[in-house]
C-alpha cells in the first residue's frame, strides 16, 4: 500500500493491527504517528478535534478498563492508498470495570459489547473518524438503565447548561474526507432495504431478510428472523416518525473468503414525536447517528438475502438529547 508502513499486508491488516497496537499493546504514544494532529472524531456523545483529546480519552478508558480487548470482526472498506481509504471496522470488545471513571464506581463486572468505527486513512494516518460504541449494552451490564445513566451524566457534567452536548450536525466540524463510498451492488442493495424500512415499507423485511437471519442490535440485543428485524426497526422509526432519514456513506464488498457484505453510515434527525422504543413522545429534537453492517448469501439456488445484520447507535446519547429538552 503506497504511503503505508510495509509491515501491514493490506488495509484491513493496518486497521486491525494499529487498533491492537494502541489499545492492547499499550502503544498509546503511536497515536502521534497513526492519527493526524488535527483529526476529527465524531461520536454520538460529542465531537472532538485534535489528537491530544484522543490520547487523553484512550488513557481514561484504559484506566477504568485496564484489560480491555478489541477483537476485529470485519473491515469493510473502499478507496485507494493514493486517494485515501475509508474503513468501516466492526469490533467485539471485552473489558472488566475495575476502576472508577465515567461509568462510576468500579463494579468488577466483565463486559462485552460491539463497536463500529468509520475511519479515513491516507499516508499511514487516520484523519477523520465516526465512532459508535453500544453504550446501551455497556450501561445495562453495569446495572444502569440508559435513560437513568444519561440523566446522571448530565448532572456529573455540570447540569443542563454546562454538560457536553451530544453530536448534531450543528456542532459538526468539516473534515478532510468527502467521499460517499463505492458503487458496489451489495451496498446499494442494503441502502435500498433501509430506505424502504425508513419509508414505512416493512414488507421489505420478509422479502429481503433471510428467515434465519442473525441480528445484532443496540442494547446488546441478539435476535433473529423477520420478527426480530421488524420489532427493532419499527420501534426506532415509530419514535421518530417524521424525522429525516439520510444515508451518508455506502460501501459494498465482495472478497474471496467472505460473504457479500455492506456497510452504511446514516442518520435520523427530527422530533421525538411518536410512541416507540423511546417511550412517551416529548417533541425533543434528536439526532441519531447510525452505523451498520450486513452480510448476504443463500444456502442454495434461491436469490441471496440478508443473513446477518449489525446495527450501532448510542441509546444514552438519544436519551441525553430528550432529557435536555424535557428537564
Amino acid at each position: 500500500m503506497k504511503g503505508f508502513d510495509p509491515k501491514f499486508a493490506d488495509f484491513p491488516d493496518y486497521i486491525i493491527g494499529i487498533t491492537k497496537e494502541i489499545w492492547e499493546d499499550r502503544g498509546i504514544a503511536t497515536l502521534h504517528d497513526y492519527y493526524a494532529p488535527d483529526i476529527i472524531v465524531r461520536s454520538p456523545a460529542s465531537v472532538v478535534k485534535g489528537n491530544q483529546g484522543v490520547i487523553a480519552a484512550t488513557m481514561a478508558t484504559l484506566a477504568e478498563f485496564p484489560d480491555r480487548t478489541l477483537f476485529g470482526e470485519d473491515v469493510i472498506w473502499s478507496g485507494t492508498p493514493e486517494e485515501g481509504m475509508l474503513s468501516s471496522h466492526r469490533l467485539h470488545s471485552t473489558a472488566t470495570h475495575a476502576y472508577p471513571g465515567v461509568y462510576g464506581a468500579p463494579t468488577g463486572k466483565k463486559l462485552h459489547y460491539r463497536i463500529i468505527a468509520d475511519c479515513h486513512a491516507i499516508n499511514n494516518q487516520i484523519n477523520d473518524e465516526w465512532l459508535i460504541r453500544d453504550q446501551g449494552h455497556i450501561v445495562r451490564q453495569l446495572g444502569w438503565d440508559p435513560k437513568d445513566f444519561a440523566r446522571d451524566l448530565i448532572e456529573r457534567e455540570g447540569g443542563p447548561e454546562n454538560c457536553v452536548r451530544p453530536f448534531t450536525p450543528a456542532i459538526d466540524i468539516e473534515g478532510p474526507y468527502k467521499g460517499r463510498g463505492n458503487d458496489n451492488e451489495w451496498g446499494a442493495k442494503y441502502a435500498d432495504i433501509l430506505t424502504r424500512i425508513m419509508g414505512a415499507d416493512f414488507t421489505v423485511i420478509p422479502a429481503e431478510y433471510d428467515r434465519a437471519a442473525n441480528l445484532e442490535y443496540p442494547g446488546g440485543i441478539s435476535t433473529l428472523s423477520h420478527d426480530g428485524a421488524d420489532k427493532f426497526w419499527m420501534g426506532l422509526r415509530a419514535s421518530f416518525p417524521d424525522a429525516d432519514f439520510t444515508i451518508h456513506h455506502v460501501i459494498g464488498r465482495e472478497d474471496p473468503t467472505m460473504p457479500p457484505r455492506a456497510a452504511l453510515r446514516w442518520s435520523l434527525h427530527g422530533k421525538h414525536s411518536g410512541w416507540g422504543a423511546f417511550g412517551t413522545p416529548t417533541g425533543a429534537e434528536v439526532h441519531v447517528m447510525g452505523l451498520c453492517h450486513a452480510e448476504f448469501g443463500t444456502l442454495g439456488k434461491a436469490a441471496p438475502k440478508l443473513r446477518r445484520e449489525f446495527v450501532a447507535f448510542d441509546e444514552t446519547a438519544v436519551w441525553k438529547q430528550i432529557l435536555l429538552k424535557t428537564g
